[in-house]
């Protein structure tokens, strides 16, 4: 019944990919549960090293033997820390203060390597590969597709989609405005890719051949149906999987997920200097008395992880990135398995609903 293109693609059974959140989340134990269940788990390594990497993939290797992705963040130009770095690392030092930190020094390193994370999914032979702030280079794709890999792309707007179909990728998720985390728009203003789930995937869909994933604020059964019904082959879900019981999610964050609502979130630069959705908390409403620029990702986000790791230390959520999409309020407790149950045990009941409809 929930045969689509993507599901052939990728080899799962329903159209269900678990998003590729970086910074802890993506447990191996979640990625190899979301497989085992039937969708499609992966590993959010953005922030990992390359050993790293390959230490998750043998960990997922070793609970389950279904297809599961691996995401990585496509590398962006970015100038060297100059001043407005450190007038931001001045402004920063009184969070330190309140988590008794040293002072702010200039990182040596901002980001991992791309190439040498790459390497690890080209040496692994990952089935499938999904990235987001840009489009690997030709010589990148080529060698992935060489290998058999899968690759998934990200695109906010029709424009972007284009461009990822026209570098050959295998699949396109359309992430509305209402994702949780990063948006991943790299051409153009992150503001003008604020598009509507409902309104993204239909314009998508109309304009390429290329499979489409919808993402954003999708968190129940009815929603897989109504994105299936807009031209999509399947969803990616983020902040669902983010309560499970399998989650690495902090339980502050966890916490913050299920007692939030729809009014509760909000798009900030103030985490990492790229565009985010997470929940309200005080270090995004005191950042915005900051008066100077906020440094370009990943500038900022290397001077804040010191503060966001002592608040994770210490359970303070006000200082930590609690990223969410605004579907949270239908957030739930459970494992993964039981979770991708219900969800097609909903999308099964939304299309029986539907059926009274059809004409005779």
């Amino acid at each position: 019944m929930f045969s689509t293109p993507m599901t052939e693609l990728v080899g799962c059974t329903y159209p269900i990919i678990q998003a590729g959140m970086a910074g802890g989340p993506t447990t191996p134990e979640l990625v190899a549960a979301v497989s085992e269940a039937g969708g499609l788990g992966t590993v959010g390594a953005g922030y990992l090293s390359p050993e790293q990497i390959k230490r998750a993939i043998k960990d997922v290797r070793r609970l389950t033997e279904r297809p599961f992705a691996v995401n990585l963040f496509t590398p962006e130009s970015f100038g060297p820390p100059g001043e407005t770095a450190a007038c931001m690392n001045e402004w920063l030092n009184r969070y330190r203060e309140r988590f008794k930190l040293a002072p702010g020094t200039m990182p040596a390193k901002f980001q991992e390597t791309f190439e040498e994370q790459l390497q690890v999914i080209l040496d692994e032979r990952v089935p499938v590969f999904s990235f987001t702030f840009g489009i690997p280079s030709p010589e990148h794709i080529g060698k992935l597709k060489s290998e058999g890999i899968k690759l998934i792309g990200t695109a906010t707007t029709v424009r972007e989609a284009l461009a990822l179909e026209a570098a050959g990728i295998d699949l396109i998720v359309a992430q509305g405005s209402e994702a949780g985390g990063h948006r991943g728009t790299f051409l153009g203003r992150y503001e003008d890719g604020l598009v509507g789930t409902m309104a993204l995937v239909p314009q998508i869909v109309a304009q390429v051949r290329t499979p489409v994933i919808a993402s954003g604020g999708i968190m129940d059964g009815s929603g897989i149906v109504a994105s299936l019904a807009l031209g999509a082959s399947g969803v990616q879900m983020g902040t669902a999987f983010l309560t499970c019981d399998e989650s690495g999610a902090h339980e502050q964050h966890k916490r913050a997920i299920l007692q939030s609502g729809e009014e509760d979130t909000t798009v900030t630069v103030a985490f990492s200097g790229k565009a985010a959705r997470g929940i309200k908390n005080e270090f995004i409403s005191d950042m915005k008395q900051y008066s100077g620029p906020i440094p370009e990702y990943p500038i900022q986000n290397k001077l804040t992880q010191d503060i966001r790791k002592a608040a994770t230390n210490e359970n303070n959520p006000q200082y930590m990135s609690l990223w969410a999409g605004q579907a949270l309020r239908l957030n739930r407790s459970r494992s993964a398995s039981k979770l991708i149950g219900e969800l097609m045990s909903e999308a099964a009941g939304t299309l029986q609903r539907l059926s009274q409809y059809r004409k005779e």
